[in-house]
């Protein structure tokens, strides 16, 4: 469990801190709104084809899958009928969340091979890592760097193939490590060159970190976000975009400046009323005030 934090970002201390000009330069016609389907896991794995039209209904054009497996694809539908339920529905799966562990631990280059197939029939942009077990992420600033070698390594074989390989941050690798922590350690250790950063801002909050000055010191570095509130009244709970205590619209206001390419919105927990319903609310809030 992470110190329990109540770390609200303001637009005052944002930008008190910062000193630095708006740099937003994001374009709706040209950037889409994209969910993060694990915010449907309840219903998707249910009907597939069920959830991707009412996805499709609520404005989202762009998904980032999770829960591939090589036996059953995208919970018993093959990659192939995947894909064309997205495109029947007018979405793309621009990113998609893989389990990274075994790759991780055993060294399994075939694994990320279906990986990287995987996403380019869905003619996807990244390849992402979406969560470190703790026993591989290890427990000194020694074992980060250890770790950031291997994400080289797996981000060169996407490269080779035309993809980008993401890192998905949570809070844990805030963890500090005498002056720096492991997220700084990953950041400096990895290769801007064939890795990117998807910045979920909820967890950076949670942990009690400034996304602008993550933005300031690592530009360019965060092409993809996770868009997700946290709960006024209690931090472990998420909330509709637009209710809850992160301020926004600072946040896109400095997209250039994190080299923000695509975004995903993601809720949680705490749903009101329920999960597709709150994410239209979110939907609707990042359009008419986000964009």
């Amino acid at each position: 469990m992470i110190k329990r934090r109540d770390f609200l970002i303001n637009t005052g201390l944002a930008l008190g801190a910062l000193t630095i000009a708006p740099s937003f330069a994001f374009n709706s016609k040209k950037n889409a709104i994209g969910i993060q389907l694990w915010t449907l896991r309840e219903t998707l794995p249910k009907d597939v084809k069920g959830v991707l039209e009412q996805i499709s209904k609520a404005g989202f054009s762009e998904v980032e899958t999770f829960g591939f497996s090589l036996k059953n694809g995208f919970f018993g539908t093959s990659v192939h009928d995947f894909k064309s339920m997205l495109d029947d529905n007018g979405l793309k799966a621009t990113s998609n969340h893989f389990d990274f562990n075994s790759i991780i631990k055993d060294g399994n280059t075939d694994l990320i091979k279906s990986y990287i197939e995987t996403a380019k029939h869905l003619e996807s942009e990244y390849v992402t890592i979406p969560y470190i077990v703790s026993e591989l992420r290890g427990t000194s600033g020694d074992d980060y760097k250890k770790l950031a070698l291997q994400i080289n390594k797996m981000g060169e074989l996407c490269k080779a193939q035309g993809l980008k390989l993401a890192y998905h941050n949570h809070a844990f690798e805030f963890t500090k490590f005498g002056s720096t922590n492991g997220y700084e350690i990953l950041l400096n250790e990895t290769d801007k060159n064939v890795v990117d950063f998807e910045m979920d801002l909820y967890w950076v909050v949670r942990a009690g970190y400034n996304p602008l000055q993550l933005f300031k010191e690592h530009p360019g570095r965060f092409t993809m976000w996770h868009v997700k509130d946290m709960d006024k009244l209690n931090p472990d709970f998420n909330a509709e975009i637009g209710t809850g205590s992160i301020d926004f619209k600072t946040i896109f206001n400095q997209a250039k400046l994190s080299g923000m390419k695509r975004f995903f919105l993601e809720h949680e927990s705490n749903y009101k009323p329920n999960p597709i319903e709150s994410a239209a609310l979110s939907y609707k809030y990042i359009k008419n005030n986000l964009l």
